[in-house]
C-alpha cells in the first residue's frame, strides 16, 4: 500500500500546483503564494487537507515512571533544556506529526515525518525583525519530497519539516533555530532522566497508538523513489545519520560502533524498535540508538549535535550535493 501511495504521488498531474492552487487558496486565504523559495510544482498532495492529520496544540505529559503503556525499546524524541527533560514517543507523533510545546520560556516545535523518518525540534520564536512572536504550527496536508509541509497560524506561510525553513508565504526564506535532540529507546531516556516527562495522547482512544500503518516499509525496495540518485548498495529506505551536508549510513555505523570525523563522534548501540517494521511497534526489529556529539571548547565537555536519523532518499532530496559515506572502507558518493 505504501509503495502504491508513493508511486501515485510521483505521477504527473497528481496534486500539482497548476491543478491545486485554486483549492490551496481556499484553504489558506492568507498565504502569499507569490513569495516563495521553491517551485510550487514540487508540492504534492496525498489526500489529507489542512490539519486532517491533527497537530497537538496543548500537549499533555506524565512522569516517565508512570508511562507504563510505553515499551522499553520504543523510540522517543528526547530533549533536555536546563533541568527539564521531555520525551515524545514516535508512537504518538506518527499520528500527529507536529507538537507545539513550551519548555520554560522557550516555545518549541517537535516534528516527525513518518514517510521520511525525519525528526526535528526547533524554537518557535520568530526573529526580532518579525516582532519576536511565538508561532503555532499546523499541517498543510501537502508534501514535498515526501516530507510534510507545515504552516504557521500567524502568516499561513508554509514550512518544510526536514529543514525548518519557510518555503512559501510572507516568511519564505526564514529558518527556525534547531534544538539538539535524540531519538532513543524509552528505557534509555528513563535511565538518564528518571524525573523526566513523557508526552501522552490527549485522547488515548483517538488513534491506534502503539501500532503503525508503515509495516515493513524500511525493508522494502523503495519503488517509486528512483528520482533520488543513490550510490550502488544504498537503498532509498536505508537509514542514514545526517549532520548538515554530510551523512553516514546506519549500516556502516552499526558495523563500526563509533565513527570519528573532524571533531564529530557518532556512536551506535543496540536496543530500539523500528516503527517501520511490524504493526505492533514493540515487536519491531532492532535498529539501535545513535548519538552525535562534539567537544564544546568553552565547557570542555561533549555536547549533543543537531542531527537526524532519516531515510537515505530524504537526505539526497534535501542535500543533493551532500556527501554520503557508506561501506568499508569509507567512500564518498557525489
Amino acid at each position: 500500500m505504501l509503495t502504491t501511495l508513493i508511486v501515485g504521488l510521483t505521477q504527473p498531474g497528481n496534486g500539482h500546483a497548476k491543478d491545486g492552487l485554486p483549492y490551496w487558496r481556499v484553504e489558506f486565504p492568507a498565504t502569499d503564494f507569490i513569495k516563495r523559495t521553491i517551485d510550487l510544482e514540487e508540492i504534492r498532495s496525498d489526500g489529507p487537507r489542512r490539519d486532517s492529520i491533527p497537530p497537538i496544540w496543548s500537549p499533555t505529559f506524565i512522569p516517565a515512571a508512570k508511562a507504563l503503556n510505553l515499551g522499553a525499546l520504543e523510540p522517543v524524541i528526547s530533549i533536555q533544556i536546563g533541568k527539564n527533560a521531555r520525551a515524545y514517543p514516535l508512537s504518538v507523533l506518527l499520528w500527529h506529526e507536529i507538537v507545539n510545546d513550551r519548555v520554560g520560556d522557550i516555545p518549541l516545535l517537535v516534528t516527525y515525518c513518518p514517510l521520511c523518518n525525519s525528526s526535528g525540534v526547533f524554537e518557535r520564536q520568530l526573529p526580532r525583525a518579525f516582532g519576536a512572536s511565538a508561532l503555532l504550527f499546523g499541517n498543510t496536508g501537502r508534501l514535498r519530497n515526501f516530507d510534510i509541509i507545515m504552516y504557521d497560524r500567524l502568516t499561513e506561510s508554509w514550512w518544510q519539516q526536514y529543514t525548518g525553513e519557510a518555503i512559501v508565504g510572507k516568511l519564505a526564506g526564514t529558518r527556525l533555530k534547531p534544538v539538539p535532540f535524540r531519538v532513543e529507546a524509552f528505557n534509555r531516556f528513563r535511565a538518564r532522566h528518571p524525573k523526566g516527562q513523557v508526552l501522552v495522547p490527549n485522547d488515548p482512544k483517538a488513534r491506534p497508538y502503539g501500532s503503525t500503518p508503515y509495516v515493513r516499509m524500511d525493508t522494502s525496495t523503495g519503488g517509486g523513489l528512483d528520482m533520488f540518485k543513490l550510490p550502488e548498495g544504498v537503498r532509498p529506505y536505508d537509514r542514514v545519520v545526517a549532520v548538515g551536508h554530510n551523512a553516514w549510513t546506519l549500516k556502516m555505523l552499526q558495523r563500526r560502533g563509533v565513527i570519528a570525523d573532524e571533531g564529530l563522534v557518532l556512536r551506535w548501540q543496540r536496543g530500539q524498535n523500528s516503527i517501520h517494521d511490524t504493526k505492533i511497534i514493540t515487536f519491531g526489529r532492532d535498529v539501535g540508538n545513535v548519538t552525535v556529539r562534539r567537544r564544546d571548547a568553552t565547557s570542555d565537555t561533549m555536547q549533543d549535535v543537531v542531527h537526524d536519523v532519516t531515510f537515505a532518499f530524504a537526505f539526497k532530496a534535501f542535500e543533493p550535493n551532500g556527501a554520503l559515506y557508506y561501506d568499508l572502507p569509507r567512500k564518498k558518493a557525489e
